[in-house]
């Protein structure tokens, strides 16, 4: 969704569409040495904190040696993925759709749901904004450019409220989102959770809240929207069902737990998340923000097409999209 992205892909063409980088190193008997994991130290990435916290993952694999990698940004994951450096990512739906349409449908493959919705809009405490209809014109932060949420305020802003252009977003880091508030370089901020709630319930910002992105019934008429996904590439997947069998049974065990007995792993996942980015969430906060956090291993396909749809629309896919074959379900390796 970047122009990253767009340089990575023309220019590791000779990768992807020669089977999507290097094959995973085998034992004897096709099975893999190692499974190599990517995933964000983020709430909606939280089966893969968890299951590679709890020892589980690296169980389920056994004899193949787990191998964790953690990204901060989608199109470094695909890169990744492409290059042939990890088999399995957690990551959002834009990079993936953006890597699929890219490589002509060759380098990418979902193979299940992570989270949904989660995302919030918020606005500076005196920046006169009291409903996302008053965003018109403001100065609204995003991710990053092209990103997911880019995509989605880029589309609000202009098919809903009808702006001639969108130059008054402004992709900022979601780690500098505070300090652009309280210098009200901003005034609102399309943003993931943890940090809208971040910005709600910090003494000092005091944001406030206007929707969830997924109440949006402009965008999202389902109340529903996709948030994050499982991507592999078709090599691995057709080199190495096994693993990716056993992979899903614990990704949809931590699914499953997280859906409902939320409460129960808070602790554990808290503490999980402080290790990885050495900052840790005040218990409100992450209580908060995984409330507004659906967990699923559905990849609601419906709401991948209008991501892809808009996308195009907006410049950042230079064809219209067709997205079959990005969805696999266990057991199609097509």
């Amino acid at each position: 969704m970047s122009r990253s992205l767009v340089i990575l892909v023309f220019a590791a063409g000779g990768l992807v569409f020669g089977g999507c980088g290097r094959p995973a190193v085998r034992q004897a008997g096709g099975q893999p040495a190692q499974v190599r994991v990517g995933f964000f130290a983020n709430l909606t990435h939280a089966q893969a904190i968890m299951a590679v916290d709890s020892g589980e993952l690296a169980s389920a694999l056994a004899p193949a040696k787990l191998v964790t990698r953690v990204f901060n940004a989608g199109p470094s994951e695909i890169e990744a993925l492409l290059a042939g450096e990890i088999d399995i990512g957690y990551i959002g739906p834009g990079p993936a759709i953006n890597g699929y349409v890219r490589t002509g449908g060759r380098g990418i493959r979902i193979i299940a749901g992570a989270s949904a919705n989660g995302v919030l809009i918020v606005a500076r405490k005196d920046a006169g904004i009291s409903s996302p209809a008053d965003l018109r014109g403001k100065r609204l932060a995003t991710p990053q450019f092209g990103n997911t949420q880019d995509i989605s305020a880029r589309r609000y802003l202009l098919a809903v409220l009808k702006q001639e252009g969108t130059g008054n977003i402004v992709p900022v880091p979601n780690a500098e989102l505070r300090g652009m508030m309280l210098r009200k370089q901003i005034d609102a901020a399309w943003a993931p959770e943890p940090w809208g709630t971040l910005l709600v319930l910090d003494p000092e910002v005091q944001a406030v809240p206007l929707a969830r992105e997924h109440e949006l019934k402009e965008l999202w008429p389902d109340g529903t929207m996709t948030l994050a996904v499982v991507i592999t590439t078709p090599r691995f997947l057709e080199s190495h069902p096994g693993a990716v069998a056993k992979f899903l049974e614990v990704h949809r065990n931590w699914t499953r737990r997280l859906g409902v007995e939320r409460d129960k792993h808070l602790p554990r996942l808290g503490k999980a998340l402080a290790d990885l980015t050495g900052r840790a969430l005040p218990d409100e906060v992450l209580r908060s923000a995984l409330g507004n956090v659906r967990f699923t291993d559905d990849p609601l396909p419906r709401t991948l097409e209008n991501m892809a749809l808009w996308a195009w629309e907006l410049g950042f896919l230079r064809s219209r999209p067709d997205l079959t074959g990005l969805v696999v379900r266990t057991g199609e390796a097509g």
